[in-house]
């Protein structure tokens, strides 16, 4: 199986050349064009560009599926995942300001403002101070395959590779279980689960 270090060749060189910090997200003349639009507009463009994301990763994904099998495709999808992972709690963390080892509160709180959280609309999370648990309950990206003829995609390692990454960057002490994700069975109007939690002291 593909590993989180493979992407990591190509991930570092660039955090030690800081590449990236001399574009600004966004220039000044992008940025006034969408102050000007008002804010449900805008929130319907914000939602549909995080959608454009997810249509890419989608083609890639059959693209790989298609030439060597579900089994590469996932072997590639679940390390490119695992490394994402580890670029968005770090990015979302420096954003919103977010000092070590944020409590499970404040860990669900970033995990809900990733892409992939906000494209799901039917998703139910229950915090409380020591636990969480993020339910999908109807899932875009297997009803599309489904609608497609295809099987049902077993995406337990890609969601639990990049969600376990997620929590552990953000703080290595929590513990990431999965309840229910295919290729599990699972009813109808729940597609996978996740529970976010502290160790016992």
């Amino acid at each position: 199986m593909i590993k989180l270090k493979d992407f990591s060749a190509l991930i570092i060189p660039l955090k030690v050349k800081n590449v990236m910090a001399e574009y600004s997200p966004g220039s000044h003349e992008d940025r006034e064009i969408l102050a000007k639009i008002s804010t449900e507009k805008l929130l319907d463009y914000f939602f549909s560009q995080i959608r454009n994301l997810w249509r890419v990763d989608g083609l890639y994904f059959l693209g790989i599926e298609k030439k060597f099998g579900t089994k590469a495709a996932t072997e590639i999808d679940a390390g490119v995942w695992e490394a994402m992972a580890t670029i968005e709690a770090k990015s979302l963390q420096r954003m919103f300001g977010v000092g070590e080892n944020p409590d499970i509160p404040t860990i669900m709180g970033l995990l809900r403002l990733t892409s992939w959280a906000l494209d799901q609309p039917f998703k139910t999370v229950e915090v409380s101070a020591e636990k969480a648990v993020l339910s999908i309950n109807r899932c875009r990206t297997q009803e599309a395959r489904l609608s497609k003829g295809l099987g049902e995609f077993p995406c337990k390692s890609v969601r639990f590779g990049y969600l376990k990454n997620f929590a552990k960057t953000l703080n290595p002490k929590v513990e990431v279980n999965c309840l229910i994700c295919p290729p599990d069975k699972h009813p109808q109007n729940l597609w996978c689960s996740w529970e976010f939690k502290m160790p016992r002291k």
